[in-house]
């Protein structure tokens, strides 16, 4: 019947909100989408991967299975669970290493051994030149599902040349949200910001984002930009949180004060979900990306970004070198270099017919 209600899932394995984690943003992307898209005659179904067993959190219905990721017991029982239930379809792992215990995540190929479900995975990182022990874990991953998913024709390639994978691979570009193309005007007007060229970076605080180089770079810029505010969004990661506490921050803040900066860069210390993400990028005059991982595949935030239509700053980590070009931003030339941001920020902000082509590109 043509509304008749499907209980067949697709069931996602990953981190999922309210924990605080960047896989759990895009697990929960997906499946709202595969929701949307699909209901009624598809549902989505969640295996939650929670964290040293001492973190528990209030999740939704759709979560039916949670695995401690030390425990490793657990996802042979969760395998088994899954098999047993008729609604589930398949399986699709959001896989980061970090997130699956044991060394490199090998906990998950447990769980792999035991699941009798069709399986793809969607590798998050992909390291070129891996160690031993990393490619041999992915290999063993790799022949224990259907297919693989990656975002860049790039990841595919490292998978083939540095890992030797066979499995099919499919490259699917990260998704971005729907979002009307629009002047930065009227968010700004509604989130205060009316009067400023607005600088935005986004996502889990750790030293590796490379924000530092980004705020000594600024007051060159400050000079000729007295209204310039620079917005950083976002909580520090749980895990830097738990083990060194505030440190990043609080060094970051410092080196603000230092530089007199502190009416031109402000943190918006809290875990941002998407209503909120979309906001601060609609108000955003350039998007800045300064992480400091050369072998970065993929970047949920650079991609939101760009799907908003907004020029970026980056450096030229593998997924920005994939992304950006002349016509749809700036692509420094290296990593962790202030003088360089300054350069680009300038070359942005100082050419208004240049940074309207690329936000329309």
């Amino acid at each position: 019947m043509e509304n008749e209600v499907s209980d067949d899932a697709i069931c996602f394995m990953g981190t999922f909100p309210p924990r605080e984690c960047g896989i759990a943003t895009f697990t929960k992307d997906l499946s709202d989408s595969i929701e949307r898209k699909f209901f009624p005659y598809l549902r989505s179904k969640i295996i939650a991967m929670n964290n040293n067993g001492v973190n528990i959190y209030n999740y939704p219905s759709r979560v039916i299975y949670q695995i401690s990721d030390t425990e490793r017991e657990q996802y042979k029982k969760i395998a088994e669970k899954v098999n047993k239930n008729d609604s589930i379809k398949i399986v699709c792992i959001q896989h980061e290493f970090g997130i699956f215990g044991g060394e490199y995540g090998r906990y998950l190929l447990d769980f792999l051994d035991v699941v009798r479900k069709p399986v793809i995975v969607t590798f998050h990182s992909i390291l070129p030149n891996p160690d031993k022990t990393r490619r041999k874990i992915v290999r063993a991953i790799s022949e224990k599902v259907w297919e693989i998913v990656v975002m860049t024709q790039k990841g595919e390639e490292i998978l083939r040349k540095d890992y030797g994978l066979l499995t099919p691979i499919r490259v699917i570009p990260h998704g971005i949200p729907t979002v009307s193309f629009e002047s930065q005007a009227a968010m700004k007007k509604q989130l205060g910001y009316k009067d400023k060229l607005l600088l935005v970076s986004f996502g889990m605080i750790s030293r590796g984002k490379g924000y530092e180089h980004v705020i000594e770079s600024l007051p060159k810029v400050v000079e000729k930009y007295p209204n310039l505010m620079y917005l950083i969004v976002g909580a520090t990661h749980p895990v830097i949180r738990k083990n060194e506490g505030e440190s990043y921050r609080n060094f970051l803040d410092r080196r603000i004060k230092e530089l007199g900066l502190t009416e031109n860069v402000k943190f918006y210390n809290k875990y941002v979900e998407l209503k909120e993400i979309i906001q601060y990028l609609k108000a955003a005059d350039v998007y800045i990306s300064a992480t400091l991982t050369p072998e970065q595949i993929t970047s949920g935030t650079l991609a939101y970004a760009m799907g908003c239509g907004r020029a970026t700053v980056s450096t030229p980590f593998l997924y920005a070198q994939d992304m950006i070009n002349s016509e749809r931003g700036v692509l420094l030339g290296s990593f962790g270099k202030s003088d360089e941001f300054t350069e680009g920020i300038l070359r942005v902000l100082g050419n208004k017919n240049f940074r309207k082509d690329v936000e329309q590109k």
